[in-house]
């Protein structure tokens, strides 16, 4: 018995807010993108679910395949899923977060990322999607 239905169904991804603190400045991980859409352009860390993956593997496995930081102790921080916010189709993103020490864990990019590395919370470059919204709500509900 088949269970499918006729409606369309959104894709569902995974973020990644990763924070650190350097000489009393917080600092977030952020990748740049290698392929389309925005390609070239600055973006949290994340990517499609696997259709047999938990939300939480998915999210550490994204991180470290993104930018080689390992990081397991992520909290769930909130799912974003404004239609229009992709320009690929409908697509849910369950955002993560977590604090790393930078010590030992030196951002290197890698799978569909051109580059990774830690920026300034209060000088972020432009960013893809609807990122800024995301660190926006972060920063207040997190305090940072």
């Amino acid at each position: 018995m088949s269970y499918t239905y006729t409606y369309p169904r959104p894709a569902v991804t995974v973020d990644c807010l990763i924070f650190t603190q350097v000489h009393g400045t917080w600092q977030l991980l952020l990748i740049q993108r290698d392929k389309p859409p925005f390609e070239g352009a600055w973006a949290l860390p994340g990517g499609f679910v696997d259709i047999d993956e938990p939300l939480q593997k998915a999210a550490e496995r994204e991180l470290e395949e993104e930018t080689g930081v390992r990081q397991t102790d992520l909290k769930q921080f909130h799912t974003f899923g404004q239609p229009g916010r992709d320009p690929r189709g409908r697509t849910i993103s369950v955002v993560y977060y977590g604090f790393a020490d930078t010590h030992g864990q030196n951002p290197n990019a890698g799978s569909d990322a051109r580059n990774a590395k830690w920026f300034d919370l209060n000088n972020l470059p432009d960013l893809a999607f609807d990122h800024h919204q995301i660190i926006d709500m972060a920063r207040k509900q997190i305090d940072l």
